[in-house]
């Protein structure tokens, strides 16, 4: 299924990208109120690091992801758990049973969805009193290893912006008028990761990729760079999950 952003050249570098913090996904579920067995449609599943936490959680998880490489990748590392199953879709039309679910959630997906449809098909498969959640995991750029990225970032790319994926979601999922008030979770975790993954994982930053055009892979070499320089194997980076949950009315 092709979508207006084709993720296929990034898919292998989306295995590099951090988990969402335990503690979030852990208070998201609490909130939900949704136990063990609870069904859980996943939208834009990517390559399933989403789809793993809420699995390994006694969810069961129906992942729908648009781009078949993503979607291969998520199957492989989703192979040997029954309660998950992939299917070809998009936030807009996910093409999945109405009122079926107990949850619907966007991991790092809601912003590159047409989001006022996203929550109208959201509403369709959720099952009276069901929950929608979208999440995302922001660095934290006062770190000072983070704080230089950017830097080196805005020196190849000035109008560098991240876009709706680092907005306060509340007012568009408000402006829907599909659902009761909305929560804000955040929590910290940290990541290690080793020079060449985070060379890696920013090889598959699709917002610098668009933004940058025909600078990316100059960027990515500067990144790379500074990142060799510093001498260690590995950095500790430090980001923020952050997560709207809103029951529908």
């Amino acid at each position: 299924m092709k979508t207006e952003w084709d993720y296929t050249g990034l898919a292998d570098a989306y295995l590099k990208r951090p988990d969402y913090a335990d503690a979030a996904i852990d208070a998201m579920l609490a909130i939900m109120g949704v136990k063990r067995g609870a069904r859980v449609c996943d939208v834009g599943a990517g390559v399933a690091h989403l789809t793993l936490m809420l699995a390994a959680r006694g969810m069961e998880v129906t992942a729908v992801e648009p781009n078949n490489a993503m979607r291969a990748n998520g199957i492989k590392r989703t192979a040997q758990m029954p309660d998950v199953e992939w299917h070809e879709g998009t936030g807009e039309d996910t093409g999945r049973t109405p009122k079926y679910f107990d949850a619907v959630t966007f991991g790092s997906s809601f912003n590159v969805c047409d989001r006022a449809l996203a929550l109208l098909e959201t509403t369709r498969i959720l099952k009276p009193g069901g929950w929608f959640a979208c999440m995302w995991n922001h660095r934290n750029i006062d770190d000072p290893i983070q704080s230089n990225i950017e830097r080196i970032i805005k020196e190849h790319v000035p109008s560098y912006g991240y876009g709706t994926r680092r907005e306060d979601q509340t007012e568009v999922i408000d402006k829907s008028g599909l659902f009761g008030p909305v929560v804000h979770l955040s929590s910290r975790v940290h990541h290690k990761q080793t020079v060449d993954d985070c060379v890696e994982a920013w090889r598959s930053h699709a917002t610098l990729e668009r933004q940058a055009a025909g600078v990316f892979g100059d960027v990515v070499f500067a990144l790379e760079r500074y990142l060799s320089g510093l001498n260690v194997k590995a950095i500790d980076i430090p980001y923020t999950t952050n997560v709207w949950v809103a029951q529908v009315k």
